[in-house]
């Protein structure tokens, strides 16, 4: 009876030889290509350019950490609770990336990418700025946030935003995504009567969508950014603690209160 076969363009192991991406391992790959081109490369199956693995590490830098956001807390707060699980710490962290935290990577990404669907390019400054005070205004009739717009901290403007314009650029990769991005930029406070400011996520998601990275992926490079992150949470957890004052600030500060009527959710009785 054959056995059945499962190909690959990933990692393949014989006895004596690792096959990754069509190279051996050890003799082509350790020591000659870095983490982040190895990365882009095992998502897209081809190898990226100087210029391609510059943008992308930059991303990655940019997305590695952020202070204390929530996926820092949690994941403090679980290595406090289990200190035997440092992958459940990490996993942790790595959950809560979603709208709000990391995941606009990829909603910003996607949404500049169903934008530009049928758009006929290139376009100039002038013709970027009606396709995206075009797109605004969609946004707000629909009274949808514009994914990539607005910062809770850097309200004046995202010190990574002008950065990977510029490395973009630099590398002549800054494509119809970030140019959407940025023309958004210039053009909102038009529409909604204020000025936020492109943040660093936002502007992530179009540089690797102008990478030509899966669309479905983009979330996982800003969860592969963040594992470095959390680790280095970890790592100065170990010699200055953080999370027992955050549990004890919150254990020793509740107060009780009576039920509160609303939260019936009103589910079938009886």
């Amino acid at each position: 009876m054959a056995m059945p076969e499962y190909p690959t363009a990933l990692g393949a192991s014989s006895p004596d030889k690792i096959t990754l991406l069509g190279h051996d391992l050890a003799q082509d790959v350790m020591g000659t290509v870095s983490f982040g081109e190895l990365a882009f490369w095992l998502a897209s199956q081809r190898r990226p350019t100087k210029g391609e693995t510059r943008v992308f590490e930059a991303v990655l830098a940019a997305l590695a950490d952020h202070g204390f956001t929530p996926t820092a807390i949690v994941t403090r707060l679980t290595y406090l609770s289990a200190p035997d699980s440092v992958q459940g710490a990490l996993a942790a962290g790595l959950l809560g990336g979603g709208s709000r935290f990391l995941g606009v990577t990829e909603d910003c990404g996607r949404f500049l990418h169903d934008v530009l669907r049928g758009v006929q390019l290139p376009l100039d400054e002038q013709g970027w700025d009606a396709l995206a005070l075009e797109t605004v205004a969609a946004q707000r009739g629909a009274r949808r946030l514009v994914p990539g717009l607005g910062h809770h901290v850097h309200k004046d403007g995202d010190p990574r935003t002008p950065r990977l314009f510029q490395i973009a650029r630099e590398e002549d990769l800054f494509g119809p995504h970030l140019s959407l991005f940025e023309a958004i930029g210039r053009v909102h406070p038009r529409i909604l009567g204020k000025t936020l400011p492109l943040n660093g996520a936002g502007v992530c998601g179009a540089a690797l969508a102008d990478l030509g990275l899966p669309l479905e992926l983009l979330r996982g490079f800003a969860l592969l950014a963040r594992t470095a992150g959390l680790i280095g949470q970890l790592a100065e957890e170990l010699h200055n603690p953080v999370a027992n004052d955050i549990f004890l600030s919150v254990d020793l500060n509740n107060t009780s209160v009576p039920p509160d009527p609303h939260l019936d959710t009103g589910g079938s009785h009886g």
